[in-house]
């Protein structure tokens, strides 16, 4: 009923720029909170960053000054323009959302995009 699609990743040399983009379509009444968690090679997926949906925001220490989250609730859209890139982000980078649906009843639940690779090498 609800589907979430990253886009934007790819390579990038250390301290080059990437904004990955997270469209949510489908039965939405309306969304939560958002955010980008990212897993890399051998490692826990881990949280980078999360927006309310009045705008309140929270970054993983190591994204922090580097990495800004935004969101347009108009588009169901959220984003993440991340800056200064270092070796250590290389990830497969996924989006979250709390979503209310639209059903016979409205129920809120969470969704995962399906994940958009990030690299960052020279």
């Amino acid at each position: 009923q609800v589907q979430l699609v990253e886009s934007g990743g790819g390579l990038v040399q250390p301290g080059g720029s990437l904004r990955l983009s997270c469209a949510a379509s489908g039965s939405i009444f309306s969304i939560n909170a958002m955010g980008w968690y990212r897993q890399a090679p051998g490692k826990q997926r881990e949280l980078v960053a999360t927006i309310t949906s009045g705008g309140s925001t929270n970054y993983a220490d190591s994204v922090w000054g580097r990495f800004t989250i935004s969101r347009d609730n108009a588009k169901n859209t959220l984003y993440l323009q991340m800056n200064s890139l270092k070796p250590e982000d290389t990830a497969v980078y996924y989006c979250n959302a709390n979503v209310v649906v639209k059903a016979t009843a409205l129920y809120d639940d969470d969704y995962w995009g399906q994940g958009t690779q990030v690299t960052v090498s020279s």
